[in-house]
């Protein structure tokens, strides 16, 4: 079995596979799809960040590929609906680097706040602005987060620490962590803050979901901050509402078009603005972060492989599995209508062969049926599954 890695990926990922006799081949930037395409023949698992786009075209042309680990939070560059259509099984990284865009946000907010850059910038060239103008400490202000899951309900505990007052609004009813208080709307949440961080997802509900009339909705003088997708704000809005002072001050991890590699030119309409920290999409590189991240998702990917496991899976039906396998196990993604199980156990009992264990789960309109069975699955047994019209796909460990 072959793997390969784009865009950086941490060597803790290549060494977990390579011990699991995977060869594997890593690549330092993101490809485009006809480069992926290209790249991707005799591939069986793909491992990308936030850069490839993984589209319906990749995975029709190359129906080899088993399944993909973001190495990331996100999914969106990867067409999910098509994954699934083509039996392939998606990972995340959910929660490995929650602390380090938490820790970024907190100092990009401490940073705004006392004019950091701008004090940095007058001494680099030597002017000594020993001045208070403008400069407030956190303590007793109020934060607004947009967004509360993984990484905005971490946020508004350190926030909450460092004495600010927290609000937050998500489409989903989440519980509040320590004092934070739930607002209804988003309108609600940035008249009363002055201080606002996104942290949503890359749903397509998402897009331009922060524009001009959100900048004008917001308190004189406020903070912002985007460590989430560059398509959630307009940022032509927000130089304008920077350039009238209604906005004091905002810090951007994340653009619409980002540079592939390391290196390559940007642009952004941000840019030369006073207190406003651009940064590369950093929020989760740090090297803890990093050795978390390639750690859980090569994981995750080494345990489907050889057990079939699809835990935490984006995609798929979760079945949590053992490595074990006495005999044969099939390992049957099918489309989710009743009476497969019975079809495929009266298949095994027409050949004699004996259940030892066997686990089915369900996810809209996929099903995924795993059965541990005993010796006795033969080449005919596996034609004859494939050949329901229910199956998608079916795979065998020995």
């Amino acid at each position: 079995m072959k793997a390969l890695l784009l865009e950086n990926i941490h060597p803790e990922a290549e060494r977990i596979l390579s011990e699991k006799g995977i060869e594997v081949e890593t690549r330092k930037g993101a490809l485009d799809t006809t480069e992926l395409i290209d790249a991707l023949e005799g591939v069986e698992l793909l491992g990308i960040r936030s850069k490839t786009q993984v589209t319906r075209e990749v995975f029709e042309a190359h129906p080899q590929l088993l399944s993909v680990g973001a190495f990331c939070i996100g999914t969106n560059q990867i067409d999910l609906a098509a994954a699934t259509e083509h039996a392939v099984t998606c990972f995340n990284a959910p929660y490995s680097n929650t602390r380090s865009v938490v820790e970024l946000a907190v100092a990009e907010i401490i940073s705004m706040a006392r004019h950091l850059t701008d004090k940095n910038k007058a001494m680099h060239e030597g002017v000594w602005d020993k001045s208070a103008k403008g400069a407030h400490e956190v303590r007793g202000r109020t934060l607004g987060i947009v967004g509360y899951g993984n990484i905005g309900s971490q946020l508004s505990v350190l926030a909450e620490t460092l004495g600010m007052r927290v609000y937050y609004y998500d489409v989903v009813d989440r519980l509040p962590l320590g004092n934070a208080q739930r607002c209804d709307t988003l309108e609600e949440l940035l008249e009363r803050v002055e201080t606002v961080s996104l942290h949503v997802d890359g749903r397509t509900s998402n897009n331009n979901l922060f524009g001009r009339e959100q900048f004008e909705r917001m308190r004189p003088r406020s903070l912002f901050l985007n460590l989430c997708r560059g398509m959630v704000v307009d940022y032509n809005a927000l130089r304008d509402a920077l350039v009238s002072g209604h906005i004091a001050g905002a810090s951007v991890d994340v653009f619409p078009n980002e540079p592939k590699a390391t290196g390559d030119p940007f642009e952004s309409v941000l840019q030369g603005l006073p207190n406003v920290i651009l940064t590369p999409h950093i929020g989760g590189s740090t090297q803890e972060a990093q050795v978390d991240i390639g750690r859980f998702v090569a994981g995750k990917l080494s345990s489907f492989v050889t057990s079939g496991s699809t835990t935490l899976s984006v995609n798929m039906p979760q079945v949590q599995l053992d490595t074990a396998v006495s005999g044969t196990r099939l390992l049957h993604l099918h489309r989710n209508v009743p009476g497969v199980l019975a079809t495929v156990n009266s298949v095994l009992g027409d050949h004699g062969i004996n259940i030892d264990r066997q686990q089915l789960s369900t996810r809209g309109d996929t099903g995924y049926l795993v059965t541990d069975a005993g010796n006795g699955v033969t080449r005919e047994v596996i034609e004859q599954i494939l050949a329901l019209p229910e199956t998608i796909r079916l795979s065998t460990i020995n």
